[in-house]
Parts: C-alpha cells; structure tokens; sequence
C-alpha cells in the first residue's frame, strides 16, 4: 500500500498540536501556549515531526498580521489619542529603564555596552501575539486594561525599528540614510491616515460596498486589504504589523466591512497557531534540560522584573496599585520581536551562540508561563475592588 511520507508527518503533527492544545484546555491555559509547546516537543530537537522551521515561521507571520488587522479594525484612533501618556511616555521610560536595569547587570557581569543594550532591547518588548490573543479570548480587549496594553505593544512594535538602527550602528554597518529617509516618509504617511480616520466621521469604501453578495471575492479583497497595507509598510522600512493594524483601522471606521471579520477569522486561527507552533520549533530541548536551572532563574527575574517596571510606571501616571500591578504582569513576557532582535545580536556578533540559546529559552519560558503569572497576580487582586471608571476584569487564563 502506498502512502505519502509528508502527509503522515502533517497528519502526525495535526493530532499532537490538537491532543496538547486540549491538554492545556483541561489546564485552563490559553490555545497559544498549547501551540508552544506543540512546537517544541513536535519541532526538530523534539519527536522531529515538524522540521520546516522557516515555512511554519513564514506562515505563521500571517497570523500576527491577521491578529493585528482583526485589533485595528475594534480600535479607535480617537481611543488611542487620549491614552497618549501611556502609550508613547509610557512605552519610552519603560524601555529605558530596561536598558538601565541591564546596564547594572552588565557592569556586574562585564559586559561590553553593545551587549547591554541588545538585552536590554530584548527584555523591554512584550508579546503582541500572546498578550492580545490572551485578551481576545478572555473578553478584555474592550476593557480599560485591554485599551492600555494595545497602546503599549503597539509603541513597542513601532521601537523595533530605531532598535534595530542602534545595533546596527553598534555593529559598526553605520546608519543608511536612505532607509532613514524611507521610514520618515511612511511614519509621516502612517501619521496622516491615522489623523484623517480620526478626523473623518463618515468613511466609505466603495469598492469594499460593493462585495457585500460575492463571498468568494470577499475573502480575496480582505486579504488584499491586510497584505496590501502590509506591504506598502514594509516598502518603507516600517513593520507589517503596523501596516496590517493601519488596513484594520480603516476598514472598521468604514460603514461597508462588517463581514470582514467574519471571513477572516478561520484564518486568523490557523495562522496565529502556526505562528506559535513556529516559535517553539526554535527551542533546542538539550539546551534547556541542561541549563534549566539558569533558563527557570532569568525567566523568573524577568517576568518579576518586567511586571515592576510596567506597574511602577502606571503607577507615576496616576494608575492605583492593584491596577498598576495587574496591567504589568500582563506586560511582563518578552515578545516574538526580541527573536528578530536576538538574531540580528547574534549575526552581528554582539551575541554569543550560548547567549542566543538562553535568550531563545528565556523568551518562550517567558510566554509559556505568562498566563500563570497574570493569573497568580490576578488571584493576589481579587479581593480588591478593580479601579474606576472602567473595571479590569480579572479572569481566569481561557475564560470567557
């Protein structure tokens, strides 16, 4: 009888992602960190059923554009502006304190300042993937705690980029001027349909109207929306995921686009799980059983760490305590695009192999254990009244 090889992987795969996605179900986790671990006990340092890294990453990117299209199409740009303090203020005390929260830790350890600031960068970005899923499924993206954490990760996805230029420099490949000039250019672009979404009370997408009784074309046309914006943010050296929000934004300040999410989210699902699933293929499984010690020690100082950062933060903007506390531990895991930042580092040298392994450890113990520990300090709150006007709700992780 003759079968194929590939599509017995794919199957095998399939039922170990969907058998350890029930499993952590029972567990009251989250799907995603199902799908973490299924990347890391099916990837290539695992049972070696899934070894296409590259084209699951790939795939899996459209999931976080899709995440970030479905975010921007229930944001309002009228929302994010009068939250300003906590996203842009907020978002830059948080990353420099990071910086200088290493710069101790490097003194003490002799590191040379690049590496200081590389760790530096790396520990101070949340999960936009993680923390926005997590709030999708457990009904608090309309919540005052879901409003202040998508400004957050959205200002951090926007710092990635001057990131990148610093270890760039610090890699002495010096500063492209041109790139520069591409990336004023669309922050000014970026800027302008921002201000005119906020600005314009009536926006109609005529073409977009037009498809509201051909379903078949309505999946293409969203598609084309989302990877179009993706694209054109790309073209000037911006995020995609900047992009794919911008197109969400737009289409759902626009009277035509109610089916949008409709047909898209099947492949929201699918995608974000690949994503996940992505991430732990990274995770070499030697390497931690032999240094768990070490991965569990800096995973702890870092979700500790970044949860008194954040909370201190809100705290010095007005927020109460209990609050302040509690929109820090959701912040408090360190996100997909410190993978990129930790392979730029390392490519350029401003890393060792070992500490690119720890980083890569250290960042998926960091989202694995993420909603255990804004459950843990959720339950510490749940005697506490929740700050008014607009009550964080405090849930259990894969609640409704």
């Amino acid at each position: 009888m003759h079968y194929d090889p590939f599509m017995l992987k794919i199957v095998g795969a399939i039922l170990g992602i969907l058998a350890i996605a029930f499993v952590s179900r029972l567990l009251r986790q989250p799907h995603v960190i199902g799908y973490l671990v299924a990347g890391v006990v099916l990837g290539p340092h695992g049972l070696a059923l899934l070894t296409e890294r590259e084209t699951l990453a790939r795939l899996g990117e459209f999931g976080v554009l899709l995440l970030l299209f479905f975010i921007g199409m229930e944001t309002s740009p009228k929302q994010l502006a009068a939250r300003w303090r906590v996203t842009f203020l907020g978002t830059t005390v948080q990353i420099a304190v990071s910086v200088l929260a290493m710069c101790g830790v490097g003194w003490w350890l002799g590191w040379a300042w690049s590496r200081i600031v590389l760790v530096g960068f790396v520990i101070s970005l949340s999960s936009t993937a993680l923390v926005l899923n997590y709030l999708r499924e457990t009904g608090q993206m309309d919540a005052k705690i879901g409003k202040d954490s998508l400004g957050i990760l959205l200002a951090q996805d926007l710092a990635v980029i001057p990131m990148l230029i610093v270890i760039d420099v610090f890699a002495d490949g010096g500063v492209d001027r041109s790139t520069m000039l591409l990336q004023g250019i669309g922050a000014v672009a970026a800027g302008s349909l921002l201000f005119w979404i906020a600005r314009s009370d009536n926006i109609h997408l005529r073409l977009v109207g037009r498809m509201k009784t051909d379903p078949e074309l309505q999946i293409f046309l969203a598609f084309l929306l989302c990877l179009g914006f993706a694209f054109l943010a790309e073209a000037f050296e911006l995020s995609a995921a900047l992009g794919a929000f911008l197109a969400g934004m737009l289409l759902g300040a626009a009277r035509e686009t109610g089916w949008v999410a409709d047909r898209l989210e099947p492949f929201r699902v699918v995608f974000v799980a690949l994503f996940f699933v992505s991430v732990g293929l990274l995770v070499k499984l030697d390497f931690v059983l032999e240094h768990v010690t070490l991965v569990l020690l800096v995973t702890a100082a870092v979700l500790l760490g970044n949860t008194l950062i954040s909370a201190l933060i809100f705290r010095a903007l007005g927020e109460a305590w209990r609050y302040s506390l509690y929109a820090g531990a959701h912040l408090a895991q360190i996100g997909e695009f410190s993978f990129v930042l930790a392979a730029v580092g390392r490519k350029a040298h401003l890393i060792t192999q070992f500490d690119y392994q720890l980083t890569i450890a250290v960042i998926t113990a960091s989202l694995i254990l993420s909603p255990a520990w804004v459950s843990l300090i959720g339950r510490l709150q749940r005697p506490l009244a929740a700050p008014a006007p607009e009550p964080a709700t405090l849930p259990q992780p894969g609640g409704k």
